[in-house]
């Protein structure tokens, strides 16, 4: 193989794993949050972190701050109580040893007042609400051959401007060529 082509080949490997690590990174956050998992919250997030919920809810900044939110007591009744995040596979713009990614998330949580219903083949079950979808904005850092959360922006999908641009943010950045008018 010419030396140029295993350049391109070694780049190219680069950001399939890469773009793999990151997505593991995103599929961990709904485990570590339904289980409380803080020291797993802490190792992901860099020292000097920020968590940003929009303007009507509180954020935080340090990985340790970050973390003590799913240690609050309110957060392990929710877990007690079925709580499950979901999260969509999520957009990804790699540039060198930074990125910025752009997620749905779903709350969702066992509806305890809901009517007992049963399933063929799955049993009876109360159902399932969604409590809340969020558009989140990771800012992520290479560090130490690893991807770390530099910031992550979490705004509620309520068909406001602010989350519309959040999303709109994700989609410019991947550099997409635009339809022309």
């Amino acid at each position: 193989m010419h030396i140029d082509g295993l350049h391109e080949l070694e780049h190219r490997l680069r950001i399939v794993e890469d773009k793999l690590a990151i997505y593991e990174l995103i599929a961990s956050h709904p485990p570590s949050a339904d289980t409380g998992a803080a020291g797993y919250t802490i190792s992901v997030y860099r020292e000097d972190g920020i968590f940003d919920r929009g303007p009507t809810l509180d954020g935080a900044n340090g990985a340790t701050a970050i973390a003590a939110f799913i240690q609050r007591p309110e957060h392990g009744e929710a877990i007690r109580g079925g709580l499950a995040h979901f999260t969509g596979l999520p957009l990804i713009d790699l540039r060198g040893d930074a990125a910025v990614v752009t997620s749905y998330l779903m709350i969702v949580h066992l509806d305890h007042e809901g009517e007992p219903r049963a399933l063929p083949n799955h049993g009876e079950s109360t159902g399932y609400r969604i409590h809340r979808t969020v558009v989140n904005r990771w800012e992520l850092e290479r560090c130490d051959s690893r991807w770390t959360i530099k910031k992550r922006t979490l705004l509620p999908v309520d068909g406001s401007e602010i989350h519309q641009e959040l999303l709109r943010k994700g989609l410019n950045d991947l550099h997409f060529c635009q339809p022309e008018a």
